[in-house]
């Protein structure tokens, strides 16, 4: 067993807060928040909203939390929502919608490169008709597993949407991810991307405790009215804390410093997919911005449990659900990406 430190790539999620961090989250003025006193929940939410370009936003705890009181405050019981197969808030939030708001959702296949294809989107709309229940929202996710979804796909298919009625949230729980690898591209600014992809959407829930480091917390945005409905869910659905600004602090800490450093992660990530590429049995899928997924062949495939058992005993942690997954993000550097590499690469070599 080695007496290295743990280079823990399952996911983004288990960032600790940096010092500055929790240096901001010390120094908070708080409040309470369920009676919206709370200063810097209140000072979190102006921020979200100011740069996204909505009039309003609700801090919530989770992701999940946020995607459900969006999803609730656009459709009504009877109603449905399109979403894709591998979406976050269809495949990994427990059918909530469903559940709770008895909110039926359309999934769709996904194309090769995440999208939905426009085809299907305006096939699955039902007509106004008493067998069927209401199509009312298309609900997209960028990063859909690390992949951005192309600007120009986010404005034709919410534009497709919109021309037939239906409102339109954006699941951005890595939306700053993809602000920053769409600017990569265009030659602009990451943040200016955020607002350009948000504003073509009615809603967006944006997660502060995945890419940018923050302990806990997301936030959702939209107009004034879609946030009282929203917020009345959040109540319903247990989401009211009291002193949050202890929390809030962190994630407004994170989107003034945490923001372009992300591009740091997406680098990280290519490192690691070269490092990776050419294991026999490795296939490894191209990262967009800080995923890694590999799906295994062969020998490499028969021998996956005995990898990620060894790689546990390495103190270098992955995940393996359905393919390998290695998330980079700002507790990982270049030394930890180098040595989980040569981890991999000696195991199949030994």
């Amino acid at each position: 067993m080695t007496h290295e430190t743990t280079v823990d790539l399952r996911s983004d999620t288990v960032t600790q807060p940096t010092p500055a961090m929790r240096a901001a989250m010390a120094a908070a003025p708080l409040g309470d928040d369920v009676f919206g006193t709370d200063p810097s929940v209140n000072a979190l939410q102006d921020k979200i909203a100011t740069m996204l370009g909505f009039e309003a936003a609700l801090f919530v705890p989770t992701g999940t939390q946020s995607n459900l009181c969006a999803i609730l405050s656009h459709c009504g019981r009877g109603d449905e929502y399109i979403v894709g197969q591998m979406a976050h808030c269809y495949r990994w939030e427990g059918g909530g919608a469903a559940v709770f708001g008895s909110v039926q959702p359309q999934p769709l296949d996904h194309a090769a490169d995440g999208t939905l294809p426009l085809a299907q989107i305006e096939a699955a709309i039902k007509p106004d008709d008493a067998h069927f229940a209401r199509t009312k929202l298309l609900a997209l996710e960028n990063t859909l597993g690390g992949r951005l979804l192309p600007f120009g796909y986010v404005q034709a298919a919410t534009a497709l949407a919109k021309s037939r009625g239906l409102q339109c949230h954006l699941d951005g729980a890595r939306l700053f991810n993809a602000a920053v690898a769409q600017a990569a591209g265009a030659g602009s600014d990451a943040r200016a991307e955020a607002r350009r992809i948000a504003q073509c959407f009615d809603s967006v829930s944006v997660c502060f405790s995945k890419g940018l480091g923050a302990p806990i917390g997301s936030a959702l945005c939209g107009s004034r009215e879609f946030i009282a409905r929203a917020h009345r869910i959040r109540k319903m659905a247990g989401g009211g804390m009291r002193q949050a600004g202890l929390l809030a602090a962190a994630a407004s800490h994170a989107l003034d410093h945490h923001v372009e450093r992300l591009a740091d992660d997406h680098a990280l990530a290519q490192r690691l997919a070269s490092g990776l590429a050419g294991i026999d049995g490795f296939v490894v899928e191209p990262p967009q911005t800080n995923i890694v997924f590999v799906d295994l062949e062969g020998a490499a495939k028969a021998r996956s449990a005995a990898l990620m058992a060894y790689l546990g005993e390495q103190r270098i942690l992955a995940t393996g659900l359905y393919k390998l997954r290695f998330v980079t993000h700002l507790d990982v550097d270049a030394a930890g990406v180098d040595r989980a590499v040569r981890a991999i690469r000696g195991f199949f070599q030994g």
